[in-house]
């Protein structure tokens, strides 16, 4: 069964989570540089199709898209691209990567492991996954 991957993007990594086969829990799948993110998703399609993108999309407290915008928007002109056959959604991200640290802090991750920003960004990518399903399920 395709799945569904999300995309938590950022100019230096990019987190990336995935529904198990039966769509309906998000998982952690990896970091990487964001140059890498086209060529790695290629290879990933061919070996677990992908039914759908899900971008984070950061905004201010107020609603208003935070700079990075600019940049999420030409990657994702790039994506859809790539990839035109495969549809391309968005998600609020506001406090995803604070959720993020909060729940390496609470899973008692060693002081060392907790800097690596490499896992903040791969589980923000879950939690943004994780909450458009829970969106999705309620629409």
């Amino acid at each position: 069964m395709p799945r569904i991957l999300a995309i938590d993007y950022g100019t230096k990594r990019v987190g990336l989570a995935v529904t198990d086969p039966s769509g309906i829990i998000a998982i952690a799948l990896d970091t990487i540089h964001s140059s890498e993110v086209i060529d790695y998703l290629k290879k990933y399609n061919k070996q677990e199709k992908i039914s759908l993108f899900v971008i984070g999309e950061p905004k201010h407290k107020d609603g208003n898209p935070m700079d990075v915008a600019v940049q999420i928007n030409a990657f994702m002109n790039t994506l859809g691209k790539a990839f035109p056959d495969i549809p391309i959604e968005r998600q609020d991200e506001r406090y995803t990567s604070n959720l993020a640290f909060d729940a390496i802090l609470k899973s008692g991750i060693g002081k060392e492991k907790r800097k690596d920003k490499k896992l903040v960004d791969k589980i923000a990518a879950v939690i943004i996954l994780q909450n458009y399903l829970e969106r999705k399920s309620y629409q």
